[in-house]
């Protein structure tokens, strides 16, 4: 993994520009952060068109393009520019400091586009040619390998120096400056880099609303389970006994995967293994990653475990999660993809003792989004069920624990659809 320079902080070099997006006033706020960052466009501003991207459940997403005659769509597009606006109240659950550090390192690496400006409150950055995926497009074969291969070069390239730091263990923390979060990191993962997945999910419990008994026992029991499964998978080893902690994107669901608009010629394509026969000849599609706003150290298996929790969509339809012989053809894309970014050769072990940890994780994906959910129920303007999503994300998480204590099965009850999807084979 390559190293960084941890005292320069890639935030403060980013433009500002001190206005706000109004989604009360969308058009002719929108328009004003566009004109101030490409002033040349003020004499032709009667072309500038907004798209509005729905693919998302938390931020307003808008593509600026300047319809310029004789241009072609493609030419457009390559001046074309991203508008984000956060979500009401969301600071709650992202660090935006954070996540424009995380877009700058990313971008340095050539993994995206390039951060143009940030505002009172979003970001402006170059937009990415191509098609956003489908929940059904994450299952095509030819999708999943390039998602693999690109993953694999997210974890082996990018240093999580530059958006972590050392965790104080809890005795390092003088009393009379302790902040309820950072003493509960500190007694979480002591010594770990933080921020972290777990620490983001030990904020996230903090902030729940404690206003009734009923939310108060609710956030208890889910502190609890958090240190729980801090101790049963906190010390998960990374691959090939390297950093048990990489940068992870952490939201790999399918709108934030997009579909790089290359010729089918250009797709990737590669002999199979000896080990995977049944195909004489494998094609991955290239792609892209976007939106960083979730992007932490995590151990790399919660990222792929997250990302297969995705192929249902935000539906969470659970028929049509990765078998174990997908999991075990995608582990062994990503591991290639890793192995050769780390300027290594991987063994078939690595791909068996991945393949269990990305087991092991299975629950923690709907444990953190059910967490988040919670929060959204109460802060979001946007219209989504995000209590009923709770619900089903956090099943997702009992279901696992049932299953794995033999609780289920002692009761003679039958395994829930996603636990047997998980274990099935084919």
């Amino acid at each position: 993994m390559s190293s960084e320079n941890s005292s320069f902080d890639p935030y403060d070099s980013i433009r500002y520009i001190n206005l706000t997006y109004s989604n009360a006033d969308s058009h002719n706020s929108a328009l004003n952060l566009i004109l101030t960052l490409r002033p040349e466009w003020r004499e032709t501003r009667e072309t500038i068109e907004f798209v509005r991207f729905t693919d998302g459940i938390t931020n307003t997403l808008l593509k600026a393009i300047n319809k310029l005659p004789g241009l072609s769509k493609t030419e457009i597009d390559n001046e074309a520019i991203l508008l984000r606006a956060y979500g009401k109240g969301t600071d709650v659950l992202i660090d935006r400091k954070k996540e424009t550090s995380s877009h700058c390192l990313l971008a340095r690496h050539g993994l995206a586009p390039s951060l143009l400006a940030r505002f009172d409150n979003g970001l402006l950055y170059k937009f990415i040619q191509g098609s956003v995926c489908a929940p059904a497009d994450l299952r095509r074969p030819e999708v999943w390998r390039g998602v693999a291969q690109r993953l694999g070069q997210w974890h082996a390239t990018l240093p999580i120096s530059s958006i972590s730091t050392t965790c104080p263990t809890p005795t390092q923390i003088n009393p009379a400056n302790k902040r309820a979060s950072l003493v509960a990191m500190a007694d979480l993962t002591p010594g770990k880099p933080i921020p972290n997945v777990w620490t983001t999910m030990q904020r996230w419990i903090l902030a729940l609303p404690t206003s009734t008994t009923q939310q108060v026992e609710r956030r208890d029991l889910l502190q609890r389970e958090l240190e729980w499964l801090v101790k049963l998978l906190g010390d998960t080893p990374g691959v090939g006994g390297s950093n048990p902690f990489i940068f992870a994107h952490c939201d790999l669901l399918c709108g934030n995967v997009i579909i790089e608009p290359t010729p089918s010629s250009a797709s990737v394509s590669r002999r199979s293994s000896a080990s995977d026969s049944s195909e004489e000849t494998e094609t991955a599609t290239p792609v892209s990653f976007i939106d960083y706003e979730y992007a932490t150290p995590a151990p790399a298996s919660f990222d792929i475990a997250n990302h297969f929790a995705e192929w249902g969509g935000l539906d969470c339809d659970f028929t049509v999660l990765p078998t174990r012989h997908v999991r075990r053809a995608f582990l062994r894309e990503y591991l290639q993809s890793y192995s050769l970014h780390m300027n290594r050769t991987y063994k078939e072990a690595e791909l068996d003792e991945l393949f269990d940890q990305v087991d092991r994780f299975r629950s923690v994906p709907g444990f953190y989004w059910g967490i988040w959910a919670l929060i959204q129920a109460q802060i979001s303007l946007i219209d989504f069920d995000y209590a009923s999503y709770a619900e089903v994300r956090l099943g997702e998480y009992w279901a696992w624990k049932r299953e794995r204590s033999g609780e289920r099965q002692k009761a003679g009850e039958p395994m829930p659809v996603r636990e047997a999807r998980w274990a099935q084979d084919e």
